[in-house]
């Protein structure tokens, strides 16, 4: 893959598990295209880890996709058809669990731009931190059905399968994003 032109599309998703790299390369396609990014975690939580109703998400990301351009970085399995839907490119980061669980495992404890300002990444000795990593560890099997479901539901769209930190890197080569290494 020789550089991708994401400014042929208006509306991407991100999709894939916890520390596959959705919020970082989501950003690196924002810089690239200066469509307005909008991470899944930081409209959806609330303190203390408090989850947004399904009616509530369901209704803040209708405003989100009535936008004529966006990147929407995110699961949220129970909206996601809506994303789907509306995304002239998915792109599903399917990286391997062990390095999704590194990646989450190194950004623990740190305040991040894509969680809302009064959370930050549970501790690794927390037993939240082990719920993240028996989610990571089962999300192919469970979420990754759901986004080839909607991937063969919607064959239309484009639709990439990114499943290395080096497909990753090719896909931003010579797109103004790759002096972004990761």
């Amino acid at each position: 893959m020789k550089g991708f032109d994401f400014s042929k599309y208006n509306r991407i998703i991100l999709v894939g598990s916890m520390g596959s790299g959705k919020s970082w390369l989501s950003k690196r396609i924002a810089e690239i295209t200066g469509y307005p990014l909008f991470h899944l975690d930081v409209e959806h939580w609330k303190p203390g880890w408090v989850a947004d109703s399904k009616e509530e998400k369901i209704a803040r990301q209708q405003e989100i996709i009535s936008g004529e351009k966006w990147i929407i970085d995110g699961n949220y399995g129970s909206t996601m058809e809506l994303r789907f839907a509306a995304a002239d490119l998915i792109i599903y980061l399917d990286i391997n669990r062990l390095v999704c669980m590194w990646s989450a495992a190194k950004r623990t404890g740190k305040k991040r731009s894509d969680l809302p300002d009064y959370l930050e990444e549970p501790k690794v000795t927390s037993k939240v931190f082990l719920d993240i990593c028996k989610w990571i560890w089962q999300f192919r099997k469970k979420s990754g059905k759901t986004i080839m479901s909607l991937h063969e539901k919607y064959p239309e769209k484009e639709f990439l399968h990114i499943k290395s930190r080096r497909q990753v890197k090719k896909l931003l080569k010579n797109t103004g994003g790759e002096s972004c290494q990761k």
